[in-house]
């Protein structure tokens, strides 16, 4: 008999493991998509420059090249339209739930109770949430955030019908979304103003728009645009030795990114010096950007590295007294990326609540079992997030290991073994505690100190840890 499986999130995640779960010929799948439509993350981010900081030809699924993206670092619409593209050529479309909020799953009598916020509950053999690290907008906890009179909103819910033309804004937040919309609003804005708490790293952003002739050779010779990708993972390979590994690599990398970020800041070089990080390179996420500091040096924009003392009505103050005031505030402040599978609440075996198991921060072996939650299976879950490279390849792994194991117990339940999951979460905390996202805040890490996002190794070793399941790590579970 075939398993019934339920899957929670359209986005690659959720893509990825079902494609890999049909190909082994488990069609007794449902996938719950809260939204009205799959993408996940590019469906949602909508903000101006939306754009992958990794290159299309390696964040893209192995076995689904796209030889016509339309350049190499693509944007949003592109990225979402070949989601769509591959839940159509892939036949996952049957499978979709959509509007469909999941709110708890239980277990209980030996299989799933995934109940949905409608009030609708569905059984389910094999329960795999793919809901992703980067999901819901994180806000700082700055007194007065709902105080500000003026249009406010957060660039993962970004709000096309404010128009930004001859605004003051007010922007806060330095990360990886802020530097690709600053460049856009700024040449609209009456005056823009950047709010940095702490510094990012940028290095080049070696994009180039594909051309006609690109297309076709891509189409006629694949082999090109394999090449491109597997130049593009020896690149991102040698990033994370450099982040892992090598100091002296490090040094170079970031050499490379002070001549960067001193070229960018040509215009005015005192930006430079309230630009340039205090902490080593890859202790927070790097970003690739060519325009961001540029767009800092126009006459209608500015960098501000003093603290916020709070929001008033209208604007911010700085801790130095200062009021900024503004007619529109953005929130470029990130996700609750280490909030794991939240809001969802998750009852294992024995009534064990996974809200509880985690208290102290979320671990999971491959970070993908959880001992007591049994046939529960995450995608893109603790420690499985990268400093460098494509999310798209772990998840990938993540499938494949995934459908193994699908493969090798069916209907029939199992859990993984707890000392097999405490002595791998031991190997990966001993190999992050002293390593480069320790050495500043992040959000990485929780309030104890502990690294639950990122993964401690390179990528291909990653692959090869999850190349295959093996049974003895499991139990099976018996039901009363």
């Amino acid at each position: 008999m075939q398993p019934r499986i339920v899957i929670v999130g359209a986005g690659f995640g959720g893509v990825a493991v079902a494609n890999e779960l049909k190909r082994r010929g488990h069609d007794d799948l449902v996938i719950l998509e809260q939204a009205g439509d799959v993408g996940g993350v590019w469906r949602d981010n909508t903000y101006p420059g939306a754009a992958c900081d990794v290159p299309t030809p390696y964040y893209s699924l192995s076995y689904e090249p796209n030889p016509r993206w339309p350049r190499r670092y693509a944007e949003q619409p592109d990225i979402l339209r070949y989601v769509q593209h591959v839940v159509d050529k892939y036949d996952l479309r049957r499978h979709l739930r959509l509007n469909a909020r999941v709110a708890a799953a239980r277990w209980q009598d030996g299989r799933w109770l995934v109940s949905l916020a409608d009030g609708d509950t569905l059984e389910a053999d094999v329960f795999i949430p793919a809901v992703g690290q980067l999901s819901r907008p994180s806000f700082p906890t700055i007194e007065g955030r709902d105080d500000f009179a003026g249009e406010s909103f957060h660039s993962a819910e970004w709000r096309h019908d404010v128009d930004l033309t001859g605004k003051r804004v007010g922007v806060i937040g330095t990360g990886a979304s802020a530097v690709q919309f600053v460049p856009k609003i700024q040449p609209l804005a009456d005056r823009v103003s950047v709010f940095q708490r702490t510094a990012p790293y940028m290095l080049p952003r070696m994009d180039t728009q594909f051309s006609a002739r690109h297309h076709r050779v891509f189409e006629k010779l694949p082999f090109t645009q394999k090449a491109e990708r597997g130049a593009w993972f020896g690149l991102s390979e040698g990033l994370g030795v450099a982040l892992l590994h090598s100091p002296a690599l490090a040094r170079f990398f970031t050499a490379v990114s002070r001549a960067h970020m001193k070229r960018s800041c040509a215009d005015d070089p005192s930006l430079f010096e309230k630009a340039w990080p205090s902490y080593p390179i890859g202790c927070k996420r790097v970003l690739f950007v060519n325009d961001y500091l540029p767009a800092l040096c126009q006459p209608n924009a500015e960098l501000v590295t003093t603290g916020i003392e709070r929001i008033t009505p209208t604007g911010v103050r700085t801790v130095d007294g200062v009021d900024h005031e503004f007619d529109v505030l953005i929130w470029g402040t990130g996700f609750k990326a280490t909030d794991f599978l939240s809001p969802m609440e998750i009852t294992g075996r024995d009534g064990a609540d996974l809200t509880t198991t985690w208290a102290e921060g979320a671990r999971a072996y491959l970070g993908i079992s959880v001992p007591d939650f049994p046939s529960l299976f995450i995608m893109y879950g603790p420690n499985t997030n990268l400093g460098s490279g494509s999310i798209i390849y772990m998840l990938e792994s993540q499938a494949r290991y995934i459908g193994q194991a699908v493969d090798a117990f069916g209907s029939r339940a199992m859990t993984v073994r707890r000392e097999v999951e405490s002595a791998y979460d031991a190997d990966t905390q001993r190999r992050l505690s002293d390593g480069v996202w320790s050495k500043c805040d992040n959000w990485y890490r929780v309030a104890s100190g502990r690294v639950v996002s990122n993964w401690p190794k390179l990528p291909f070793q990653y692959r090869r840890e999850t190349s295959h399941f093996d049974a003895a790590d499991y139990e099976p579970v018996t039901t009363p």
